[in-house]
């Protein structure tokens, strides 16, 4: 059954799953829609017009689906936010909705996104993400699936990180962090493939073999980016996590840390 705490404030336009629980004190605005089993925790605010998967966590002291804190925001656009299934968002969490008219940020399923974390607008994240304490990210950030950003990491606006990608604590990310490798520091530099990550992940050793002689010819060796790309589609077994890569580096816009 759905319980609501008498000190909680939900507005009677929110619509509720079953099973769900608001915490005391919580705030759930009109436009909000939270699925079936989501537990929204004591002092928590979810507002805007915000969706929650089911079974979503939020707690104590999160404010998800917030106003942008873009100054290009005009008013009478409505903006979104869009949280997939079993994500957690732990204490202090900030995610603000989109800037322009129809924009939303998103967050996939199965994302824990630990305290004092700040999602700005239009940020779009995939699923089985992973972010440590602290970590800010500006507005318009992609971040892929499985990656894992560690704690006090700032990642610039406009920023790719690719899928399977680690990033290390206290990392500013100015460029694009490539998928499948380690990028780390300050500044920041690439550091080998995830090879811990990828294995507990289960992916063949074949596959990291090649992504290491991917990550070789494209970081280590001094080829410019043209050079190590054709190095690597002609010298490099043609799997799908290699053209992955190629890919990447081909279609940034801000470059690719190497």
């Amino acid at each position: 059954m759905t319980s609501i705490h008498p000190t909680a404030v939900v507005a009677p336009e929110a619509r509720l799953g079953e099973n769900v629980t608001v915490g005391p004190y919580a705030v759930v605005g009109p436009e909000v829609e939270l699925g079936d089993g989501c537990e929204i925790q004591a002092h928590a605010v979810v507002d805007g017009a915000t969706t929650l998967g089911p079974q979503c966590q939020v707690f104590p002291f999160a404010h998800i689906g917030g106003k942008t804190q873009d100054l290009k925001f005009k008013e009478g656009n409505r903006t979104f936010v869009k949280v997939g299934a079993r994500t957690v968002l732990r204490e202090c969490v900030t995610i603000n909705c989109g800037t322009k008219d129809g924009e939303s940020t998103i967050l996939g399923d199965d994302c824990l996104i630990m305290a004092y974390c700040h999602l700005a607008h239009g940020c779009v994240f995939g699923n089985h993400v992973i972010v440590s304490n602290a970590s800010q990210f500006a507005g318009e950030v992609t971040v892929g699936d499985w990656a894992v950003i560690s704690g006090l990491v700032g990642v610039h606006q406009f920023v790719r990180v690719g899928a399977h990608a680690m990033i290390g604590g206290a990392t500013m990310l100015k460029q694009d962090a490539a998928p499948y490798f380690i990028t780390d520091g300050h500044p920041a530099a690439t550091f080998g493939v995830n090879v811990v990550g990828l294995t507990r992940r289960g992916f063949a050793k074949g596959t990291i073999d090649a992504l290491r002689a991917a990550y070789k010819l494209l970081c280590h060796d001094g080829l410019n980016v043209s050079d190590a790309i054709a190095a690597i589609e002609r010298d490099v077994p043609d799997l799908p996590e290699v053209r992955e890569v190629v890919e990447f580096f081909r279609t940034t816009k801000r470059g690719v840390i190497r």
